[in-house]
């Protein structure tokens, strides 16, 4: 059924492209005029890519994968500009998507009519019996040969369109993937753009990997000179103190070397937790499992871990990973507002999934904190994404992949409510 009415989302979407490729040729024929020309044909291509990115985000949910082709915008262009002018028209996807738009309309539109009049007209031969007799037209089915005068004619409408219904419910999906694989023939990225596109997130990951490296350099260094190196130069001039006054005053130089054996104390913790935060020993010793159940152990929310792991990841993606989840984990805790939670580790297809799982407020969004921000270019790192749901009042579902291999395999798939 979903996909009939995907069939009549198609037939009333095809009637858009007509008037949207007759405004583009209107635009495009004004470009030489000035102001113009450089203000009209991007606001007429933006929404041309809009409706492009509808019909891809459509084909993905029947499983074909469009990928957004475009050039990235250049920097600091501003509306009406030549700058932004010359990167919608200057790119080769803009005229790809002009040229689907008549023959996306004509098979959209053809192919979704056949998949909502099929079940249709076995609806009505299941529904609609006795207005046939009625009628006395005779046009149904195989009855259409003959005029149907009698009830027990028009009761042969009934098998027949129980027939022509399930035929039609099972080639609506089929036509709606065949709708979505000629939208990929000129709105997927072609082998050279899919390169450059490649190149240009490797950049912007390569770029995003180094900022990261050095902010956490920059935090270690922080937290090395403000906490154990501070706390180490105290302790220092504690005990330099202490042994001056160990002669002429033992209670009171006892009394600072115990303070120091205090600091001392402080001073290994806030080193064990410097050392967590680079890379915790629980996940060196116990693997990425073990060491999910340990934090979901130490939340102060019910957190259900449920792995399915025949083996480790390299180290490099372990950690990765470990800090993901511990972060959608810290944002479920501080913003979230959430009763319970869980945690799903699966591995297939070469892929590491990994989904968090919480009944809080929702409404999270990347845009409005480092958080969520911090996880996608984590994973960007290794070619990894990130989906979020999270309406508003909830649930708050955090899908990230990351490509991988395992290694030697391990104990037998596990689940647990931490």
């Amino acid at each position: 059924m979903r996909s009939v009415l995907g069939g009549m989302a198609a037939t009333g979407l095809a009637f858009t492209n007509i008037p949207l490729l007759a405004v583009s040729v209107v635009a495009l024929a004004l470009a030489p005029v000035p102001f113009l020309g450089l203000a009209l044909t991007p606001w007429t291509m933006t929404l041309v890519r809009k409706r492009a990115d509808l019909e891809r985000r459509r084909a993905s949910r029947t499983g074909v994968l469009v990928t957004r082709p475009y050039h990235p915008p250049p920097e600091r262009a501003m509306a009406g500009g030549w700058q932004r002018f010359r990167w919608i028209v200057t790119d080769p996807a803009t005229w790809r998507d002009l040229a689907w738009l008549l023959p996306g309309a004509i098979v959209s539109f053809g192919l979704g009519v056949i998949a909502v009049a099929v079940p249709l007209y076995g609806l009505a031969g299941l529904t609609l019996t006795p207005l046939w007799i009625w009628l006395g037209t005779g046009w149904y089915g195989y009855g259409a040969v003959w005029s149907i005068d009698t009830f027990s004619e028009g009761l042969l409408c009934i098998p027949q369109g129980a027939i022509i219904l399930a035929v039609g419910l099972r080639i609506a999906p089929l036509l709606r993937r065949v709708d979505a694989l000629f939208a990929r023939l000129l709105l997927a990225p072609t082998t050279t753009a899919a390169l450059r596109l490649r190149v240009t997130q490797l950049t912007i990951t390569r770029a995003d990997t180094v900022d990261a490296q050095a902010a956490e350099l920059r935090r270690i260094e922080r937290d090395l000179h403000d906490g154990v190196q501070a706390r180490l130069v105290s302790l220092r001039m504690v005990i330099g103190l202490a042994d001056t006054l160990i002669d002429r005053n033992p209670a009171q130089a006892h009394k600072l070397l115990a303070e120091a054996r205090e600091s001392s104390g402080a001073a290994l913790v806030e080193l064990r937790h410097l050392v967590r935060g680079i890379h915790p020993p629980v996940l060196a010793e116990r693997g990425l499992a073990g060491a999910v159940r340990a934090l979901a152990l130490s939340l102060p929310v019910p957190i259900t871990v449920d792995v399915d792991l025949p083996g480790r990841p390299d180290t490099p993606v372990e950690s990765a990973a470990y800090f993901a989840v511990a972060e959608a984990l810290t944002n479920m805790v501080r913003h979230s507002r959430a009763h319970t939670g869980s945690v799903s580790l699966r591995h297939a297809d070469g892929t590491l999934t990994m989904t968090v799982t919480d009944d809080g407020a929702g409404g999270a969004d990347p845009a409005t904190g480092t958080g969520l921000h911090g996880i996608q270019r984590r994973l960007a790192a290794f070619d990894g994404t990130m989906a979020l749901s999270s309406p508003p009042g909830g649930p708050t579902v955090i899908t990230m992949e990351l490509p991988c291999a395992l290694s030697s395999p391990r104990t037998t798939p596990s689940s647990a409510t931490d």
